[in-house]
Parts: C-alpha cells; structure tokens; sequence
C-alpha cells in the first residue's frame, strides 16, 4: 500500500528520522488555519499516490496567509497523472543548502535490500540513472546481517555526499534501514534528503510503500482507509481479493499472482482485452469464487470471464464444486471460459462436463481458452 507524503513523514518520524512540522488538510479554510498555526512561510502540497507534483504545479512556496489561500484553492482539486488532488499538506519550510537521494527497496534477483543514495536529488531517481548512473552509489545489504555503521559510511563515502553531510546523513540511513526492514516496507525513498545552511540533514520528502500482507504485525488500517480505489477495486478488497481494475472487457480470475499476470498476457497477446487482475490465491471454494465472480459480474464493461485455475495444493474437484456452487449463487451475466489444469485437473473436469453450454465453456490449455474468451468478448 501506498502512504501519502504526510503519512510517509509520520512513518519515518516513528523511526527518530528528522521531518518538518506539519498538517494534512483537505479544504481551503483548513489549509489556512493550519499555516497560520505553524506560521509562514509554508509549502502548500498536494497528497497524490504519484510522481511530478511539482511539475504539475501541486507544489508551492507561501511566504503569506493570502498565499496559502490562493495556492490550497488552486491546487485542490488539480489532476496530476489521473489522480484528482483532495488533500494537502501544509509543511513549515525548510532552507536548503543541498539535495541528496536515498532510498532502500527488495533487490528480488539478489535476493537482497538494494539501497540507493545520491547527490543528485531533487529529480527523479530515473532521469539521474539514465544520464549519469555514475552518480548513483549502491549497497547490497544481506537480511540475515543488516546494515552496519561502518558499511553506511563508506557507502556516503563513495556517494561523494559534502562532508558536511556525513553524521547526519549516516544517523537517516541507519534509521531508514531500521524503518524500511522493521516496518515492513517494499520501498522508503527520500528524495530529496537535504543539506541545511545551518549544516543539518533533513528529510523533506517521503515516498513508502508498506507490505498489506504484514498488516497482522502493524497498524495499518489508518493508511489502508486512504488508498485510493475504484468501486470494483473497493468491493474486492471488501471480499478480501487480491484486484486492479483495468479498462478492458475480460474479467479474469487465476489462482496465483503469476499465473494472472500471465493471463493478462496471454489475453492481450490473442487480441483481447482484461478488464482486471485478480488473484485467488490458494482458495478456490464457493465462499471465494463467488466473491470474485460478483466483484467481475458488477463491471458493466466485462463481456467474457475468463477463470483460469492450475491447481497446486488445490485440487481440481475442489475448484470445480466451487465454480457450481458460485454460480448458484450469483447471477453471471457473461459467457465463463475456464482453463483447469494441475492436481486432480480430469477429476475437475468431469464434474464441470455436464453442466457446460453456452454460458460456460471449457477449454483444455491457456491458450485456447484466452482465445474463446477473447472472441466472446468482441
């Protein structure tokens, strides 16, 4: 799950990393009282789950009251990336002498924490490592042994951070890790991380993204209550689903991130069009399937389903009993294509056999069947 800026500060804070004083506010009036009780001069910043905020005009200097006002009127409400401004953060300003980057993500291929730092910040980290990846100075960090003082110093070292930089920037490191590893995050960036004039190290920006499937070791439903979703995404995460609304006309269902990637895959490859990612995961029972059999049914723009199952430590007949029974519950309005294949796939078969026509069909391979609910689509 994605965090706001504001709740991304909130997170590191609870780290001891150094951030601005400030006020999430959603309205004019609000951002106002907010400025007036922290006192100008402020930023005035949109809170969107995207990059490019300054460059969309969602980020503004205030030196006065009147121009919180005029800035909060005009940024609220402002599309930057397809996503609609409907809160703001309300930040003392900070001098800046100098803009670093850092960051910690899952490097998935080593099979270790990839950290990130730069003295190139202040610009997204793409443009820097596609015009002078030089600049940017990287660390594997092995998860059984974690990030050491003297590894983070020879790795700001290396940055060619000013020396000025150096306690502060090793003492945020060392807590970003500690927030990144404990806090159970996919991503914490900073960017920019600043030098002040008065010589202190600073984080002005935050951009975290948080594992949901930690949730059972944190308190996350305050963050989960801000995400932004549409209403097919919303029931589906209602239903406990795993889903992303996409704008074609084949709903899809798969057991498996995988195996659903690749259905959308498969789908647009036959010329098709998916109207969703969803994964099951390991359940296929009636409770599930019928959840995620409303949630695509409920999409006015779906024509074809596609159920695409490969059964691991689900059975065939499993899923199969689970299809009917869902079936028996929701009302389909689309022709259901289904693929079954894996642990007890001919068992799971024979029971969906004598129930096919025109409204559900089987097919033997992924393929074949990404085919007929690609044409039954059209």
């Amino acid at each position: 799950m994605d965090l706001f800026e504001y709740q991304g500060k909130q997170f590191f804070a609870q780290y001891g990393m150094p951030v601005s004083p400030g006020e999430a506010v959603q309205t004019v009036d609000d951002a106002v009282a907010a400025a007036e009780r922290l006192g100008t001069p402020v930023m005035v910043k949109a809170q969107v789950h995207t990059g490019g905020r300054g460059k969309a005009g969602g980020v503004k200097f205030a030196a006065t009251i009147d121009d919180v006002r005029e800035h909060a009127t005009n940024i609220l409400g402002l599309n930057i990336n397809d996503h609609i401004v409907e809160n703001l953060w309300i930040e003392v300003a900070s001098d800046i002498a100098e803009e670093y980057y850092a960051s910690f993500t899952l490097d998935r291929g080593a099979k270790k924490h990839l950290g990130m730092l730069s003295a190139e910040g202040g610009v997204e980290i793409e443009t820097v490592a596609e015009e002078t990846p030089d600049k940017i100075s990287k660390i594997w960090v092995d998860p059984v042994d974690g990030l050491t003082e003297e590894v983070c110093r020879e790795w700001v070292a290396k940055a060619n951070l000013n020396p000025d930089a150096t306690e502060g920037s090793v003492d945020i490191l060392m807590k970003l890790y500690t927030a990144y590893t404990e806090g159970d995050a996919d991503l914490c960036e900073i960017n920019p991380l600043i030098l002040t004039p008065e010589g202190k190290v600073h984080v002005l920006d935050a951009k975290v993204t948080l594992d949901g499937n930690a949730d059972f070791r944190h308190e996350l439903d305050a963050y989960d209550a801000t995400q932004k979703r549409d209403e097919r995404e919303a029931a589906a995460h209602a239903k406990g689903l795993q889903y992303v609304g996409l704008d074609g006309s084949v709903g899809v269902i798969a057991n498996g991130a995988g195996l659903a990637m690749s259905t959308l895959d498969v789908i647009n490859q036959v010329g098709g069009s998916p109207a969703n990612f969803l994964d099951i995961g390991g359940g296929a029972n009636a409770d599930v399937m019928s959840g995620a059999l409303e949630v695509i049914n409920d999409d006015p723009n779906v024509k074809s389903i596609f159920i695409n199952i490969f059964g691991g430590i689900t059975r065939g007949e499993e899923v199969a009993n689970g299809i009917l029974e869902a079936m028996k519950r929701v009302t389909i309005d689309s022709p259901i294509v289904i693929r079954l294949d894996g642990t007890n796939a001919e068992e799971g078969r024979a029971i969906l056999a004598p129930e096919l026509n025109d409204m559900l069909r089987m097919e033997t391979t992924m393929l074949e069947a990404a085919q007929v609910a690609s044409d039954l689509a059209k």
